[in-house]
């Protein structure tokens, strides 16, 4: 059985200020600079200017998720070397040139297709590995380096950024695409991924701080460390890690099956237009961000007094997302006014406040359980929400296309869909109640010792 990393004599770095958090926001927005274009607009291209299957981009998309299960050993690599920075600005590197090659890729489909599509495979593989390693090490320190009191609102700091990244890149590249060709995507999207890389640059640089606050080692203490395998075992072995890791993919899956019925229900149902439901989806995702924002304003107090727990948001922001939800499985069964467009700002309100509460606790738990092995959990997490994510929207799809086959009325099919997805919820609020989201790390985390034999869970080696 692997030992446990050696005792530290050195001193944790101090609790990073609201200026380093809105640094490490910085690059996280640039993360997000680089993602809406590869999954948004190269996605149009193929589909509309060149006249591919939607299941080209979708496959491709899905890579993307899938490679995420890389995050564990992304973070494994972190914890070895105590140093997050390396890996959040190699990640970023590698998301960039991923991103541009994405979009050279889909250029050279125009006259070479089986070569511009093998391109595309290998480069959105390289955007999967460079967002693994990039937003699991950005969470890990942010995790370490965040006091507990301002979690969830320096994730909804960092999550509101890299919201504003996907607004800002959308609508500044959408403006310089016209008049459209395929040399001006490939430069567009080749100069965002080049500005993404320098801003982390400037957004990381100095702010781990010499040494990154890791502790100083006994010499021999490196042969101590276990292999990725024997660390995957002794992460998955804690009862806390294990159960977390379960919640996130039944929450994330309930969160993530909307995502391509909801504008088809607004059209089936109630007879929007695409303009309409494109709409709807602008108020989903403004509800979304008032979560977001309502989260990180109200769960701290006056001075930074907590008046409202990370369990307390997280299993309430279940909760309320399966009454949203309930509210359009009923709209979807029935022929009465429904107040459409409330019932979604609603559910995105929801599922905001829900995935910050989520993503705070992720936070609050990194550092909870054997030492040095916070990014290997960070991983294990954002490797279970990015594979949720990805089942997610096609698993409504499949869903909602087999009950109309047994139903045969399309708002009923969808209705069926909602009402799985608020059981979905319920069932994830019932695991939140048994996890202890806000209980303090155990003692001897920040300097690196030992854990006593009774506050670890040791898997085989």
């Amino acid at each position: 059985m692997a030992t446990a990393a050696a005792r530290g004599t050195g001193t944790a770095a101090a609790p990073f200020g609201w200026p380093s958090i809105v640094r490490l926001g910085l690059a996280q927005l640039a993360l997000g600079a680089i993602v809406v274009l590869t999954t948004s607009t190269l996605n149009r291209v193929m589909v509309v200017e060149l006249a591919l299957p939607a299941i080209v981009p979708g496959a491709l998309v899905a890579l993307h998720h899938l490679m995420q299960l890389l995050r564990p050993r992304m973070g494994y690599g972190s914890d070895l070397g105590q140093r997050r920075t390396p890996w959040i600005l190699g990640g970023m590197t590698t998301l960039a040139i991923g991103g541009a090659g994405a979009a050279a890729a889909t250029a050279l489909m125009v006259t070479q297709r089986a070569l511009g599509l093998a391109l595309a495979v290998l480069c959105f593989a390289l955007i999967g590995a460079g967002v693994s390693a990039s937003g699991t090490s950005l969470l890990v320190l942010l995790a370490k380096r965040v006091a507990p009191e301002r979690r969830a609102a320096a994730a909804t700091v960092v999550w509101v950024m890299m919201i504003f990244g996907f607004a800002i890149t959308a609508g500044t590249a959408g403006r310089l695409l016209d008049p459209f060709s395929m040399a001006r995507l490939v430069a567009v999207t080749s100069g965002v991924s080049l500005l993404a890389v320098a801003l982390t640059v400037v957004a990381i640089w100095g702010v781990e701080g010499e040494g990154g606050g890791a502790p100083v080692r006994d010499a021999g203490a490196a042969e101590a460390k276990p292999d990725f395998v024997a660390a995957f075992r002794q992460v998955w072995a804690e009862a806390e890690a294990r159960r977390f890791t379960i919640f996130i993919f039944v929450s994330m899956l309930a969160y993530a099956a909307q995502d391509l019925i909801l504008e088809p229900f607004a059209g089936a149902r109630f007879d929007f237009t695409p303009g309409e439901t494109t709409r709807l989806s602008g108020v989903q995702h403004g509800g979304a961000l008032t979560g977001m924002l309502l989260v990180g304003a109200v769960t701290y107090a006056w001075k930074g007094r907590p008046i409202a727990s990370l369990k307390g948001w997280t299993v309430g922001g279940c909760l309320a997302s399966a009454t949203a939800l309930l509210g359009l499985a009923v709209a979807g069964l029935g022929t009465m006014a429904w107040p459409l467009r409330a019932n979604v700002f609603l559910l995105g309100l929801t599922n905001g406040a829900f995935a910050i509460a989520a993503i705070g606790g992720m936070m609050a738990m990194a550092s909870r359980g054997r030492s040095e092995r916070e990014g290997t959990r960070m991983g294990l997490w954002g490797a279970s929400q990015a594979i949720a994510m990805g089942a997610g929207g096609f698993l409504g799809t499949v869903l909602a296309d087999g009950a109309r086959l047994v139903v045969g009325r399309s708002a009923s099919a969808y209705a069926f869909v909602f009402a799985l997805e608020a059981a979905a919820f319920l069932v994830a609020a019932a695991l939140a109640l048994r996890i202890a989201f806000d209980q303090p790390a155990f003692a001897g985390q920040a300097s690196g010792a030992r854990l006593p034999a009774t506050a670890q869970a040791d898997g085989p080696a």
